[in-house]
C-alpha cells in the first residue's frame, strides 16, 4: 500500500487528530469537505484529509471513476489509521467515507467515529439496509444526518435498531448534504455550522 497523501489543517500539536474521507462522488477538497475541515481546524483540532485510490486516479487523469471495491476502500482506511495512529484519532467522513470508517472503527481501536450523512441504504432502495454492523458498534459515534436525507431520513432511521453508542443529531430540513429547502427558513451554511459545532463538542467530550 502506498503512503497516503494527506491534506493537513489545524495545529500540529493538537491533542486529537480527525481523519476525514470524502463521499463517493466529490473529492477531499469539495466545498463541503473544505467547510468542515476549516471549521474543525479553527476549533483547535488537527484534521487530516485523504482520497481513496479511484479519486486519486480521477485527479491525475481527469476521468471519472466509480469507487474502488469495498476491500480496497477498507484497506485504504486501515492504512490511514496505521499512519496517523489510533490512540488520539477520530475517524469519519462524508457518506461513503464515513460508512467505510464505521466498518473498521471497532477493530482499529480509534477514539471516536463521526459520519456526515450516513448512507443507511442505497438511493431508492430503503429495503437494502446498511446497518448490520451498526447494531453492535462499540466505538463512541456521532451521526449527523439531514431530516430529509434520501439515504436515511428521520422517520426511517427511527425504526432501525442501532447501537447505544451511536448518537444521532438531526439537521433541520437537510438533504444528504444537509441543504434545507428555502421555505424552511434555514440556510445550508446554518446547517453546516450547527453540524461543525456539534462535531467539535462530540470530539471534546470523548
Amino acid at each position: 500500500m502506498t503512503k497516503n497523501d494527506f491534506l493537513i489543517d489545524g495545529p500540529d500539536d493538537a491533542s486529537v487528530t480527525i481523519a476525514l474521507a470524502h463521499g463517493a462522488g466529490a473529492p477531499m477538497d469539495s466545498p463541503f469537505m473544505q467547510s468542515f475541515t476549516s471549521g474543525l481546524a479553527t476549533q483547535g483540532f488537527r484534521v487530516a484529509r485523504f482520497e481513496f485510490p479511484y479519486m486519486v486516479e480521477r485527479r491525475e487523469t481527469g476521468k471519472k471513476r466509480p469507487p474502488n471495491s469495498a476491500k480496497i476502500l477498507l484497506e485504504t482506511w486501515a492504512s490511514v489509521v496505521d499512519e496517523l495512529g489510533a490512540s488520539n484519532l477520530v475517524i469519519g467522513g462524508k457518506s461513503m467515507g464515513g460508512r467505510i470508517a464505521s466498518m473498521i472503527a471497532d477493530e482499529a481501536g480509534v477514539k471516536g467515529l463521526v459520519c456526515l450523512g450516513y448512507p443507511f441504504h442505497p438511493p431508492g432502495k430503503p429495503e437494502k439496509l446498511r446497518v448490520e454492523h451498526l447494531q453492535h458498534l462499540k466505538t463512541p459515534a456521532l451521526f449527523l444526518q439531514g431530516d430529509r436525507d434520501t439515504l436515511g431520513n428521520r422517520e426511517e432511521v427511527s425504526g432501525y435498531s442501532l447501537s447505544s453508542q451511536i448518537h444521532l443529531h438531526w439537521l433541520q430540513d437537510g438533504d444528504h448534504g444537509f441543504k434545507p429547502r428555502k421555505k424552511s427558513g434555514r440556510s445550508e451554511q446554518q446547517n453546516w455550522d450547527e453540524a461543525i459545532s456539534t462535531f467539535a463538542e462530540f470530539v471534546t467530550s470523548l
